[in-house]
């Protein structure tokens, strides 16, 4: 089967094209072969949850799509950029603009208020507006009484919602996000996803989403699954019809 065709056909171009991706971690004895010649298509507004058991390459497959791990091998395209043709301040640049990341660990800074944790990316890329952008997005994930707070004053969910808006401020066209619920209970996290697939559809953003919750993933438009570095051709599903974004 050919390596790309991992969706179907479309007119509109791929909002991510990976081809042919290879990287390899360590070094002499130790180095690991992570992702063999991973190609993987997204379109546009599509939601993509990225499947497979520990060490499979689902999270460096989504480091990989957000600049964050430069491959190998291959190519990377995001919104018609490729990665090959940034070096490391213009892969930040871009990154900054166009990819917001939501990770398991929040990676709130712990001596800023939830507002600076999510304006201080604005002001680096240059916004004039970042304080009342970042206020519009707290207020949009229902922290609007907690602008002022610190990290260790919110609880977990309200951690990750900050989290959430600072991805969501420079209002990106790809959404990436690693087993945003890994550190949440399950209540929590139930909140977390509805929010989460609530602003993929509000803001028609591309999604890809690492998870072992199976139930999370079908939520999905499509599901991929991750094996031994490779993307299983046989087991990607497209969610039953009513299962999708609920």
């Amino acid at each position: 089967m050919d390596s790309l065709t991992h969706s179907p056909p479309r007119a509109d171009p791929a909002a991510i094209a990976i081809s042919n991706v290879n990287l390899s971690l360590g070094s002499g004895a130790a180095r690991v072969h992570i992702l063999k010649d991973v190609s993987l298509h997204v379109a546009p507004g599509e939601a993509v949850g990225l499947i497979g058991p520990s060490g499979s390459g689902k999270s460096t497959l989504l480091m990989v799509t957000a600049g964050l791990e430069r491959p190998d091998s291959g190519e990377v395209v995001v919104s018609g950029v490729s990665f090959n043709a940034l070096d490391e301040d213009g892969l930040a640049r871009f990154r900054g603009r166009h990819v917001g990341i939501v990770f398991q660990s929040f990676h709130l800074i712990p001596t800023m208020t939830a507002l600076e944790n999510v304006a201080v990316p604005l002001e680096l890329a240059g916004r004039t507006d970042a304080m009342a952008r970042a206020t519009a997005e707290l207020i949009g994930v229902g922290l609007g009484d907690r602008l002022h707070h610190y990290p260790s004053q919110l609880s977990g969910g309200e951690q990750q919602r900050v989290a959430l808006a600072r991805a969501l401020a420079p209002d990106p066209a790809i959404l990436v996000a690693d087993e945003p619920t890994g550190n949440l209970d399950e209540t929590t996290g139930r909140q977390i996803v509805d929010l989460l697939f609530a602003k993929h559809r509000e803001r028609g953003m591309t999604l890809v989403l690492v998870t072992h919750d199976n139930a999370l993933a079908g939520r999905c438009d499509r599901v991929v699954r991750l094996r031994s570095g490779r993307i299983d051709d046989t087991a990607e599903m497209r969610p039953r019809l009513g299962t999708a974004k609920r």
